[in-house]
Parts: structure tokens; C-alpha cells; sequence
């Protein structure tokens, strides 16, 4: 008796060559604008820069990266996500080379700050988890993004000890146009996530509601106004760390090496934090998780200035705060999702992404400022633990519904 096997469906192929592209794209556009805090100190020292310069356009990144995420979301969703994820990935790519030839500080806010940013708005995860919740069952969201965020997560442990070796083998300035040749991969990448929202095979429960009615219902919604908020101490915690740790540990006279490793620590158990994440969330409450995400975060930094500072509690401090890096998102966008459906989420989650920014923006930022004017990142950390324990209250009380499901009355 022969057994016939059964081939994949032509939808189910399609939709892995999707998830699997847009995973490729999420590791290349995360993993260099990760780790340019590599880049601070040699940067600015052939320069003859200080580092609040160099932070200035990291923050410009940050938020230039804030303010196009909305509207390469809205591009996206109605003219098509691979177009977006193109152009993005060629803007990164010029940005990259830019960066490595700008002779003042106001080329250097154009290409790390203005360019970079832009690119990675229309090249970031936020547009591919879009693309993911538009051809992904409800039910598997939340893994499914948390798989996308994991491959972001991953571009940073690949790229962190890349980058250093670039620096080390070719110098700053060829390690920077080497890794915008890099980038270039992501347009023929970006050809399997050709599609609209109004191409979804996901179900959307409201069909006829146009791009200016779903953001109005947004910000008349509690929830994700809470949302919003919350977001903001993500980006001020990630953005921080990400640009400032490697020099932070540079002045406690660390190897110089340790500084690549811890943020290629924190991309590896990141990993591990995003695949977890987007488990957990899709069996418990996603709100009490994400409260327990910052309260852990604040948790961990408190402990990390009290005790003593050496390489091994500088790993163990990264390991830990890979696992809770970017573990918000998997919940924070199936949040988004859950409350307005597929069909808008690239804008809507865009809008919130611009929060998250605006805290990256005053997270480099003030790391640069107050660094310059005090000598010392301490104030930076504390203001971390205060903001971690704000934004666990905050998402307390978001709730985990449709926008327009009725709030539950008390019986009679």
C-alpha cells in the first residue's frame, strides 16, 4: 500500500517566503543602526567632536525615525509594503556611506540623523509585522510577530561583533560604507511583501472605515492612548543603552571589545526574549505582561549600578536585558491588531512606534548632554528605573478588546 504525501499549499508557500523575507529584511535594517554606538568613541575622537554631537544625530535618527514611521505606514498601507521596505533600504544604504565621508556635525545629523532615520522608518519592523498581521490568522499573531521581532533582535548579535571587526580590520569609515553595501540586500528582499491592506487575507471587521476614521477611533481609545504612552519608556530605555553602554563601559576602563559583546549579548538573548514573548502573550494577559516587563527592567538597572561593575556582571546585565529588549513589541503590536484589525495596523502601530522614538530621542540625547555637563551617565540610569516603574502602571489598566466592544456594567 503506497501513502500519498501531501504538498504545501501554493498560500502556505507563499505566506512562509513572506515571513521568511521579512524576517532577512528585520535582522539587516536592526542590525547596523544597533550597534553605531560602536562608532562613538573613534568617531569622535578623529573628529575632534564631543559626544553630544555625535548623540545629537543618533537622536535626530531616532526621531526622524519616530515621525516617518506613521507615514511610511500609511504609504504602505495603500500603496503596497515592498515598494516602502525598497526605498527605505536604498535611503539606509546612502545614509551609511554619507555618514562615513561627512566632514562637520551637519553632515553627520544628515546621514546618521536625517537619512538613516528615514530609512529605517520605511525599512523597519513595524512595516513587516504589518505585512505579517495582514496575512496571519489572528490567532498565530502574536507568535508570528514575535518571530519577526526575534530576527531584529538576531541582526543585532550578528552585526554588533561584525561592525567591531569592520572597525578594527578597515577603520570606522570603511566598516560604515561596507555595511551600506549591506543594506542593499533588503530591496530584492522587500519583492515578497508586495501587497496592500486591501489585499488581506486576514479577516477585518471593519472593512468600510477609511485611513482618518481608524486614527480618530484610536486616540478617542483609552487603551491605546495608554498604548502610546507606555511605549515612549521602551524606545528612552533601548535608545539609551544601545547608543551609550559601549562608552559608558570605555570610561569604567573596560576592554574595549566588551562593549561589542554586551550588545551582542543583549541581540542573542533577545532572541530568546521575542520568541518567548510572543507566546506568552498569545496565552496571557498582554497588558500585566508588559507591566512586568518594565517593572523587571527597572529592577535590573537599579541592580546593575549598585553592585560592582565587572565583565561579569556587565554580561549578566546584557543577557538579562536582551531577554526583556524588544519583548514589548510581539504584545504591544497583537494590542494594536486586537483593538482595530489588520487593515490599518502599519499606521496605527506607526503612531505608536513615533512615541517609542521620541523617548529614544531624549534617551541619546540627554545620555550625550548630561554625560558632557556632569561627567557621568548616572542621572540617564536613574531617570530609566524611575520611567520603567511609570510605564508598568500604565499599562495596568489597557484593555484587551476590540475598540468598539462595550465596557462591561455592573449587574443589578
Amino acid at each position: 500500500m503506497t501513502t500519498v504525501r501531501s504538498s504545501p499549499s501554493p498560500q502556505m508557500t507563499a505566506l512562509w517566503l513572506v515571513i521568511v523575507c521579512g524576517c532577512l529584511i528585520s535582522l539587516l535594517s536592526f542590525g547596523p543602526r544597533s550597534v553605531l554606538g560602536l562608532f562613538l568613541v573613534p568617531m569622535t575622537e578623529a573628529q575632534g567632536w564631543s559626544r553630544e554631537i555625535f548623540a545629537l544625530s543618533l537622536a535626530i535618527q531616532n526621531i526622524m525615525w519616530g515621525i516617518g514611521q506613521p507615514l511610511a505606514g500609511a504609504v504602505a498601507d495603500r500603496y503596497g509594503t515592498g515598494r516602502v521596505l525598497a526605498l527605505g533600504g536604498v535611503v539606509y544604504a546612502a545614509g551609511l556611506v554619507l555618514m562615513a565621508w561627512a566632514p562637520t556635525p551637519m553632515w553627520l545629523h544628515i546621514s546618521a540623523g536625517v537619512m538613516i532615520g528615514l530609512g529605517m522608518a520605511a525599512a523597519s519592523f513595524a512595516i513587516v509585522l504589518a505585512a505579517f498581521g495582514r496575512r496571519v490568522p489572528e490567532e498565530k499573531r502574536s507568535l508570528v510577530f514575535g518571530i519577526g521581532t526575534a530576527a531584529g533582535s538576531m541582526g543585532q548579535f550578528l552585526f554588533a561583533p561584525l561592525g567591531r571587526a569592520f572597525i578594527a580590520d578597515y577603520g570606522w569609515e570603511q566598516a560604515l560604507i561596507l555595511l551600506g553595501i549591506i543594506m542593499l540586500a533588503i530591496p530584492l528582499l522587500a519583492l515578497a511583501l508586495r501587497g496592500r491592506s486591501d489585499q488581506s487575507a486576514a479577516a477585518d471587521y471593519i472593512k468600510d472605515q477609511t485611513l482618518t476614521q481608524a486614527v480618530r477611533q484610536a486616540f478617542a481609545h483609552r487603551s491605546y492612548v495608554l498604548l502610546v504612552i507606555g511605549f515612549f519608556v521602551c524606545g528612552f530605555h533601548v535608545a539609551f543603552i544601545t547608543a551609550h553602554l559601549p562608552a559608558y563601559l570605555d570610561d569604567l576602563g573596560m576592554d574595549p571589545s566588551l562593549g561589542a559583546w554586551s550588545l551582542a549579548l543583549i541581540g542573542l538573548f533577545n532572541v530568546i526574549g521575542s520568541l518567548a514573548s510572543g507566546v506568552i502573550g498569545g496565552r496571557y494577559s498582554k497588558p500585566i505582561f508588559l507591566s512586568l516587563i518594565y517593572i523587571a527592567r527597572a529592577v535590573l538597572i537599579a541592580l546593575f549600578l549598585i553592585l560592582p561593575i565587572s565583565p561579569l556582571t556587565v554580561l549578566v546585565f546584557s543577557a538579562t536585558m536582551g531577554l526583556l529588549w524588544l519583548s514589548t513589541v510581539p504584545p504591544t503590536s497583537a494590542l494594536v491588531a486586537i483593538m482595530f484589525g489588520p487593515k490599518y495596523m502599519a499606521t496605527l502601530m506607526g503612531i505608536v512606534f513615533l512615541n517609542h522614538q521620541i523617548g529614544a530621542f531624549l534617551g541619546v540625547w540627554l545620555g550625550g548632554r548630561l554625560y558632557d555637563t556632569t561627567g557621568s551617565y548616572d542621572v540617564v540610569w536613574y531617570l530609566g528605573i524611575a520611567l520603567g516603574i511609570l510605564a508598568a502602571i500604565v499599562h495596568l489598566p489597557i484593555r484587551e478588546a476590540r475598540a468598539d466592544t462595550p465596557l462591561a456594567t455592573p449587574a443589578e
